[in-house]
């Protein structure tokens, strides 16, 4: 199934459509391999907890990708903890098309998503160093709110932990930014 969204970036309104899967695509691999080793790049060894290429592929994990036209943009998974239980993975934007809207549209996909199979409650771990800023900074337009660690996690200074607790039929839009 794909969604279709509408953005501008530079002045140009672009389609993003949102597909399942795309793993087997090399240009999916490329920006995942990205993710990956910035993402560890940007972390204490042994903080960094990115899916990599077979972590995604595992049944319990469903992904994503976005795209404008043939250009992949962006990525993201679910992993369902438990029946009511699920976590956000692999959230990462193209850097050319970061805050223009990808991972907004990304994130609400994931979100309803996780409605759709019956989840109660959405969680992520990211990293507490400045390079992450943007990434907490959307989770927090999105409603979500630290928590302490979840499922095999343990605590971590290099480590934040978020939630958002999913109450049926209940639409959540991003809070409003000041301007």
């Amino acid at each position: 199934m794909a969604v279709a969204e509408f953005w501008t970036l530079g002045g140009i309104t672009h389609r993003m459509k949102i597909t399942d899967g795309g793993l087997d695509d090399l240009r999916v691999q490329k920006l995942l391999a990205h993710h990956f080793s910035s993402a560890r790049a940007e972390t204490a060894p042994g903080s960094a907890h990115a899916l990599d290429l077979s972590g995604l592929k595992s049944p319990d994990v469903h992904f994503w990708s976005a795209w404008d036209g043939d250009t992949v943009i962006g990525i993201g998974a679910l992993k369902r903890l438990s029946e009511s239980h699920g976590e956000i993975k692999s959230m990462h934007t193209e850097q050319a098309y970061r805050r223009s809207g990808v991972g907004s549209a990304m994130l609400k996909h994931i979100i309803a998503e996780a409605r759709k199979i019956g989840l109660s409650r959405l969680s992520l771990e990211t990293g507490s160093w400045p390079y992450f800023d943007p990434a907490r900074e959307l989770y927090a337009r999105h409603r979500f709110v630290e928590c302490p660690p979840f499922g095999s996690y343990v605590a971590d200074p290099n480590s934040v932990f978020m939630t958002l607790e999913l109450p049926p039929n209940t639409a959540l839009e991003p809070t409003p930014t000041a301007p």
